[in-house]
């Protein structure tokens, strides 16, 4: 079986497609015999916002630094195998095939959802890799998530805010408690988040973990053309802001510092790594900006909380005669709120439908921003069969000094990139 046959085979495993528990990976995880090396430090990223950003640069300083790293991170935007990176590069689909293979003939009677089954056989690829780090980005939450059956020698919480509320509970204070699950009795639990749950700090103290929280144990300064990092018993100044776009990437970048801190003995960076690593760290689809005629947008937010951020960045970039939105986002988002929010900057919105059952038909999208007060009169509204569609019909409507967003669901972003990047060119150039 290809790659492609074996992530087939996985969607029709488990009548749901999320189901959490650790009950079913704990039990397959032990017969596979999945074990990291005790020598290679484990990093797990959970969070609302930011893990994707977190794992990037965790992973561009660590390889700056020398180190083979091995990431697991999710989901991808055009291909199964971004979801597992060795030195930096794609694990190709050939070298994943054994690993279904083995899980498959484990698993036995257990039924595994896609996400369990295919976590377990990229763990099953980076535990038999020598590597000097490791970083897991959880899925959903964090004490029931399939990658909490492992360890953490240091766990950072990202932003924590309302999210999958269905299964994670409907406020900060219980969702930031799911999410603290994957902290460990005395191993560092870096806090990036400046204004925490509660529960997140409670749950860290009870457990006697190693609490690092951002604004106490470490802190940034700096002005608009450089920035300083301060942790317990290391500084690093003059830092660029990492090339990942977007104010809030100072709070995930000194999330990271703050983890490289706690490692120092086992896993010592230098300043020149530190700033070679900001400098080069790549993550398409999260605030990426592609200058040219006109200038496109690319951002994975589609919770209020990413959706105010995109808002912010969006407002700082400068004028633009008018910008013009690719949406598409599943059902269970706030959709009404993140329309509200992002109403005010633009003018012609492309709603698209998306290739999965989960997900809000465009002609939802276009009813929820009808009814939101104070539109604008003039606001230009379409539907769209495609994010592919989607992105042809705002890039010929718009003139050469225009904007063009597309944002919301990996879909959405996803559907957009597997065609490329999005190539200048508008109506009226050429």
């Amino acid at each position: 079986m290809t790659l492609d046959e074996w992530l087939a085979h996985c969607e029709r495993l488990h009548p749901k497609t999320i189901e959490l528990t650790l009950e079913r990976v704990a039990t397959v995880k032990a017969r596979l015999g999945i074990r990291f090396d005790p020598a290679t430090p484990v990093v797990i990223v959970g969070g609302t916002n930011g893990k994707g950003s977190t794992c990037a640069m965790l992973e561009a300083i660590g390889l700056a630094a020398g180190y083979r790293v091995g990431l697991f991170s999710k989901p991808h935007l055009v291909r199964f195998e971004e979801r597992c990176r060795i030195d930096g590069e794609n694990v190709p689909a050939e070298a994943l095939v054994p690993h279904f293979e083995a899980v498959e003939a484990a698993r036995g009677e257990v039924s595994l959802t896609y996400f369990e089954f295919t976590f377990l056989a990229i763990a099953r690829l980076l535990a038999a890799t020598p590597l000097d780090l490791v970083i897991l980005e959880v899925g959903l939450g964090g004490r029931f998530d399939a990658v909490n059956v492992f360890d953490a020698d240091c766990a950072v919480l990202t932003s924590i805010d309302i999210d999958h509320a269905e299964f994670l509970g409907p406020d900060r204070e219980t969702i930031g408690r799911e999410k603290a699950g994957i902290l460990r009795r005395g191993k560092p639990a870096i806090i990036s988040d400046p204004l925490p749950p509660k529960s997140v700090i409670d749950e860290a103290r009870a457990i006697g973990a190693d609490l690092r929280r951002a604004g106490v144990d470490f802190r940034t300064s700096g002005d608009r053309q450089q920035w300083s990092w301060e942790g317990r018993a290391t500084r690093f100044s003059g830092l660029a802001y990492p090339a990942l776009r977007g104010a809030n990437q100072l709070l995930n970048a000194a999330g990271v510092l703050a983890a490289f801190e706690s490692l120092r003995e086992r896993l010592p960076v230098s300043a020149q790594a530190v700033r070679s690593g900001f400098a080069r760290v790549e993550l398409p689809g999260r605030f990426q900006v592609v200058a040219g005629e006109p200038t496109f947008v690319l951002d994975v937010a589609h919770n209020p909380h990413s959706i105010a951020a995109l808002a912010a960045n969006l407002d700082q970039m400068g004028f633009f005669p008018r910008t013009h939105a690719v949406f598409g986002a599943m059902r269970d988002k706030d959709i009404a709120i993140i329309l509200a929010k992002m109403a005010p900057l633009v003018d012609a919105w492309h709603f698209t439908d998306l290739p999965t059952p989960r997900a809000a038909r465009a002609a939802e999208l276009a009813a929820s921003l009808a009814t939101l007060p104070g539109l604008k009169a003039e606001v230009v509204v379409a539907e769209h069969a495609s994010p592919a569609a989607a992105l042809a019909a705002a890039a010929a409507a718009a003139d050469p000094v225009d904007r063009i967003v597309v944002f919301g669901s990996f879909y959405t972003v996803g559907g957009v990139l597997a065609q490329g990047l999005p190539r200048q060119g508008s109506r009226h150039t050429g």
